[in-house]
């Protein structure tokens, strides 16, 4: 780990040697995300160490994670999306593209309103707002800001706070239409057998990725190179990644500790006066979904859950367990589709729109 001193408020883990600020971090990691998971909360190995880093950093600590164990990080996470990229939802976007079409614009619409918003009565800065305000995958959303000038912390601050709203939303929802005690998802197996030769590829496919978003200088260069290596193997290949629980939580949990040690009591602050403003931003950008999810209802007879599920701004993983436990009356296949459609509309126009938008505020 990195043990360069770095900038940070005064505080009690300021007079601690490194050793024992990264035995603090970890230990209170374990406590938060144990909690998480055994809440079955959303993103548990994501949020609770950037929970728990948040806290170290608030608290005085200068420790920081290595960039190249960030850089590895961010190309498993592109890596697991890329191979998430399936055939069948990627040709059922020619048969529903009407749908998808008002679908995603109207919500990617409604969600730079809202970050125009939020930009232009200074509640937070630039694109920032916009980013943060965006619908689609949390930590593609976050690591995309970044490398486009945005303050990630910030970004990942309203992300993941929508997640939980919207998770929690679609699961009682979800709950009170059809009875899904039954059917929870299964328990993870963190350390499964190995299929060598799949994880050797898996491997070599990451590192294929990373080098060529750093020779193609991308935006987000590990991130969009892990993402495009991903989807060229899963899809051009037909090869299925090999990226084990244990792996994935350990690449949530970098991203969140990078991201969450950046926090000083200062940025805390900004967050802490933003906070009900975000708040209403996000269950406004709820409200509008589930409206647009009754339009599709009434105009193209798509039961009313599979529509909600569908346009649910935010939290695509979570969204997706719960349409699997209700699978006898969820299109689950729709639902991905549509997610899909705006997260792959996002990652590509993102950028553009959050300058414009920024841009109009003032930004």
């Amino acid at each position: 780990m990195d043990t360069t001193p770095q900038t940070s408020s005064n505080g009690p883990l300021t007079r601690l040697a490194f050793p024992f600020q990264w035995l603090f971090l970890v230990g209170l990691t374990l406590g938060l995300a144990g909690v998480m998971l055994v809440g079955a909360l959303p993103a548990a190995l994501l949020i609770g160490p950037m929970l728990a880093a948040v806290a170290t950093g608030a608290l005085g600590s200068s420790i920081r994670v290595p960039m190249a164990a960030f850089a590895a990080a961010q190309t498993f996470v592109g890596l697991l999306i890329g191979g998430s990229l399936e055939p069948a939802i990627l040709a059922s976007f020619g048969d529903i593209w009407p749908i998808l079409l008002l679908a995603v614009l109207a919500t990617v619409a409604a969600s730079s309103v809202l970050g125009f918003l939020v930009s232009r009565w200074k509640i937070l800065p630039g694109t920032t707002a916009v980013w943060g305000s965006a619908p689609g995958a949390a930590t593609a959303m976050v690591l995309m800001a970044g490398a486009f000038g945005a303050d990630a912390r910030l970004v990942a601050f309203m992300q993941y706070l929508r997640v939980i709203f919207v998770t929690v939303a679609a699961a009682a929802i979800a709950r009170l239409w059809v009875d899904t005690s039954g059917v929870d998802a299964p328990e993870t197996d963190w350390f499964p057998a190995l299929d060598q030769t799949a994880f050797a590829i898996t491997v070599a496919t990451a590192l294929a990725g990373a080098l060529f978003g750093r020779a193609a200088r991308l935006p987000a260069p590990y991130f969009l190179g892990g993402l495009l290596a991903g989807a060229a193997v899963h899809l051009g290949g037909g090869v299925t990644l090999e990226l084990p629980p244990w792996l994935m939580g350990t690449a949530y949990m970098i991203v969140g500790w990078t991201i969450g040690l950046k926090f000083d009591r200062s940025l805390l602050r900004t967050a802490l006066r933003a906070l009900p403003q975000v708040v209403v931003s996000i269950v406004a950008l709820m409200a509008f979904c589930g409206a647009l999810a009754w339009f599709l209802h009434v105009e193209w007879g798509i039961d009313p859950l599979t529509a909600y599920l569908a346009t649910s701004p935010g939290g695509m993983d979570s969204v997706a367990i719960i349409a699997a436990a209700a699978s006898q009356d969820v299109n689950l296949s729709f639902v991905m589709a549509v997610q899909m459609a705006r997260f792959l509309f996002v990652l590509l126009a993102g950028p553009p729109i959050s300058r414009m938008v920024a841009r109009w505020a003032g930004g």
